[in-house]
């Protein structure tokens, strides 16, 4: 078998490398000429003056003033009259190409064929696009035919492109060449010049706004300075013209009455009756109180509390502060145009900055031009019940439903009338203090009036809160605890309301009071009333005083649960048609919410009580008002 010759592939022949010291002397040398050739027309091109001789024209003139001399002259005349402007074009590559052999390229134009191509084709596409721009746009009307901007090139393609694409194609077309040109030429990217140009320009405009801005904060900070100043100055200067600030006296105990004397001076062995009041030893004494403000102290809220205002640009001026047992009251007078809706407004904002759990803003004191605001004290006074109790007012009260409501702002006691509201609504969140004023509405009336002349209710749901009244001879009936009963006991409230209107349209008269009264003269004069209800067989019955009755229930909204609707209907009905009868409610409930007091029964109890509330909802659905949330609690 023949076996086929293998034919060996020929070798390409390297060229010798040249010794590194050759090389390089030959690089230095090519630098230099292509330096000085760029040099040379660069100068030549400057100084190029239409008056010396060239290629295009003709000279008498002997003289050369071109700096190339005449050699340089015709150079210039022949770059300039070809490509115009553009010439220019050469001496920069020629710089380019320096640059390149000075950065130790080792070849003056790429290695690969096609880049070589590249970089040729991007050259002559930049110089033929440039001139025809250069000859479109900057043609300069004093010059010469031949020296157009862009020279015989420039306005070759000038003619040809103008009316074919007009002036605007014409000139987008030549400036895409142009910037394809400078890219294959160059390898510059546009993007990347464009996204470097807006780096740069935006870090030179951050570093300018950043001067600026130092520059205007500068300014800024010197004119809060003086401003600063010129407000302490103002300051000083009212403070060294206002008048002191008036402090009422710390809060004086309420005037007694005699009856807590007389009780001292009683018989130690008389015997006691129902008839007789409860002895006022029985309570417990009132505790001392030791944690109020120093007239100092008072002195320096008042500072503290314009300076705050002042804060929110609001001038005020504290005229007078009242301190109370468990607030302080400043009476503030508002600078001219500020409206005391704005104070009212920034009463979270005081408290926060007072340090203080809240603080109430009061828009309107009677009698007074004033606005009040009120701040709760570091340490709160108790309030004791025995010195409402023992005090005058409570004891000159008229009327034997007199319920003593605690303290005002100066100290002195509030007592109400029951039979003025005439029923009230009680409303609060577990531990507000809502079960300490129904008891001590209930020892108001024990304390003020026997069980001849008021009778109780009383309806507890807990079975805890009122079990201690079990057995007081002022019951009508023993304490209500099965929910049940509760609705037989205002059932019979209702009847004895339809009895006592009967009985009152017999008289001929219009209220308990008149009824109460006419008996009593009749008495006097032995000229008792009949019972105008009486069978006709039966013998006559003497009418006699009807106490007033006061049904309170402890827990409304259990009854609700329980009873529903129809408890809605009772208590409606009673709160419509009892006041002028003697009757008179008193309801409590721990969750104020519209299932529990209902319209029907809030357009027929127009007196309420709201202790704090844990959000503004509840406190609108009891008192149809904000406020009952941001009270302080115990009270």
């Amino acid at each position: 078998m023949a076996q086929a010759k293998r034919k060996k592939k020929k070798q390409p022949l390297k060229a010798p490398e040249l010794h590194p010291r050759i090389k390089s002397g030959l690089r230095e040398i090519v630098l230099f000429i292509l330096s000085v050739i760029a040099l040379f027309l660069f100068i030549s091109l400057i100084s190029f003056s239409a008056q010396d001789p060239g290629w295009s024209h003709s000279a008498d003139n002997g003289s050369v003033a071109n700096l190339g001399g005449t050699a340089g002259a015709y150079f210039a005349d022949l770059f300039l009259s070809l490509f115009g402007l553009m010439a220019y074009l050469f001496p920069i590559m020629l710089m380019w190409l320096v640059v390149r052999i000075y950065r130790q390229k080792s070849n003056l134009l790429p290695d690969h064929l096609h880049t070589r191509i590249a970089v040729i084709s991007g050259f002559f596409l930049t110089l033929i696009a440039g001139c025809g721009l250069a000859g479109m746009h900057f043609e300069s009307p004093d010059a010469v035919e031949a020296y157009l901007s862009g020279g015989y090139l420039g306005g070759f393609l000038t003619t040809m492109l103008g009316p074919a694409f007009g002036n605007v194609g014409a000139t987008l077309l030549l400036l895409a060449m142009f910037l394809s040109g400078v890219t294959l030429l160059t390898g510059l990217s546009w993007f990347w010049l464009m996204d470097t140009t807006g780096k740069y320009t935006i870090l030179a405009y951050e570093k300018v706004k950043g001067i600026f801005t130092g520059m205007l904060e500068k300014k800024a900070t010197r004119k809060v300075v003086e401003e600063r100043r010129e407000l302490v100055k103002k300051t000083r200067r009212s403070m060294e013209r206002k008048k002191p600030v008036r402090i009422e006296p710390k809060i004086a105990k309420p005037e007694q009455s005699q009856r807590k004397e007389r009780e001292k001076q009683s018989d130690m062995f008389a015997r006691t009756s129902s008839e007789l009041l409860p002895n006022l030893a029985l309570l417990d004494p009132a505790p001392e109180h030791t944690g109020a403000y120093s007239k100092e102290a008072l002195e320096t809220l008042s500072k503290m509390l314009e300076m705050k205002l002042r804060d929110f640009n609001i001038e005020i001026q504290v005229v007078e502060v009242q301190p109370g047992p468990v607030i302080t009251r400043f009476e503030i007078e508002p600078a001219p145009g500020i409206k005391a809706s704005q104070i009212a407004n920034l009463a979270n904002d005081l408290a926060r900055s007072l340090s203080v759990v809240s603080v109430r803003v009061v828009e309107n004191i009677p009698g007074k031009p004033y606005v009040g605001i009120e701040i709760p004290n570091e340490s709160r006074e108790t309030v004791g019940f025995i010195e409402g109790i023992s005090s005058r007012a409570y004891e000159e009260a008229s009327t034997p439903l007199a319920f003593l409501l605690g303290k005002d702002i100066s100290g002195a006691p509030v007592v109400t009338d029951l039979c003025r509201m005439p029923h009230l609504l009680i409303a609060g969140t577990t531990g507000s203090g809502k079960s300490v004023c129904i008891n001590a509405l209930i020892l108001s009336i024990i304390f003020k009036s026997t069980p001849k002349d008021v009778r109780l209710i009383l309806v507890d749901p807990k079975m805890l809160e009122l079990s201690v009244y079990e057995g007081l001879p002022h019951l009508l009936a023993p304490v209500v605890t099965d929910m049940k009963k509760a609705a037989n006991a205002l059932r019979w409230g209702i009847m004895e309301m339809e009895r006592r209107y009967q009985l009152m349209a017999g008289v001929g008269v219009r209220n308990l009071a008149g009824y109460n009264r006419k008996i009593k003269d009749a008495a006097k004069q032995n000229t008792p009333l009949m019972n105008p209800l009486g069978n006709p067989g039966d013998e006559p019955e003497e009418l006699e005083e009807l106490p007033y009755i006061v049904i309170v229930i402890d827990e409304l909204a259990d009854l609700m649960m329980v009873i529903g609707k129809k408890l809605e209907e009772l208590i409606a009905r009673i709160a419509q048609k009892a006041r002028a009868a003697g009757i008179h409610l008193v309801l409590a409930t721990q969750r104020p919410s519209v299932d529990v007091i209902t319209g029907l029964i809030k357009a027929n109890i127009p007196s309420r009580i709201s202790f704090r509330v844990p959000s503004k909802v509840d406190s609108r659905t009891i008192i149809d008002q904000g406020g009952a949330e941001s009270l302080l609690g115990m009270g």
